[in-house]
């Protein structure tokens, strides 16, 4: 692949031998995102699982206690006063059938994040094709699939990210922009960190922690040393 002049002149900076400390890695994904926009900076953990087995997956949520950096649009499937609840919460979309149809017909995919009350999910079960693969099908197990939608919004609004091993055993998350500070990131990444930890499979054999790699949405990966988490 042909890179650009600024990722060339950024990649010099990394030695790509060196696993680095946390601190001095993401003072260097800082340094290396040259871009003109504010950079998203994200974490690729690769696991010593095999997602094919389903006593092997590895997901969950986390809400990061400085946030992403970036405004999420939530979308909740509710009725009545669970409706009211979530539009009360900062949801940007509330609704049910109405918004079934809008996507199935519009293909509307205007949200970020997908919120539902147990009663509606055999009314959203039908986008099963059309939110599954874009990874925002509710579900239980990320905390989208509740009765307390309030928590639920105000969590996704605060920082909360979602986290799945993916079919080549890597994890990606966001957690921060360029512009946060140093100590910020380092403790979005912790906390994610602690969670990916905790949600070690008992059928995992051998080492966990394959590797952790840092990047700017431009730059170059940083390697973390994955026996600090």
């Amino acid at each position: 692949m042909k890179r650009g002049k600024k990722y060339q002149e950024s990649l010099k900076l990394v030695d790509r031998t060196k696993l680095y400390d946390v601190q001095e890695g993401i003072e260097l994904v800082k340094q290396t995102a040259k871009a003109k926009f504010d950079e998203t900076i994200e974490a690729s953990v690769r696991l010593g699982v095999n997602p094919r087995h389903a006593d092997q997956q590895v997901r969950g949520a986390v809400v990061l206690p400085h946030g992403t950096g970036r405004t999420v649009r939530v979308l909740v499937f509710a009725k009545g006063e669970k409706a009211r609840e979530a539009e009360a919460a900062g949801a940007d979309f509330v609704g049910a059938e109405d918004m079934v149809q809008k996507i199935q017909e519009e293909n509307w995919l205007d949200f970020d994040v997908c919120v539902a009350t147990p009663d509606m999910m055999g009314l959203v079960g039908r986008l099963g094709r059309i939110l599954g693969p874009r990874g925002l099908m509710p579900n239980p197990k990320s905390g989208t699939v509740t009765m307390d939608v309030t928590k639920a919004v105000q969590d996704i609004k605060a920082g909360k990210v979602e986290y799945r091993v993916d079919r080549t055993g890597i994890i990606h998350v966001p957690i921060g922009k360029v512009s946060f500070d140093t100590e910020k990131i380092n403790e979005n990444l912790s906390v994610l960190m602690d969670a990916i930890v905790k949600a070690k499979p008992a059928s995992a054999k051998g080492t966990y922690l394959r590797s952790v790699v840092l990047a700017s949405t431009m730059g170059p990966g940083i390697k973390i040393n994955p026996g600090v988490f």
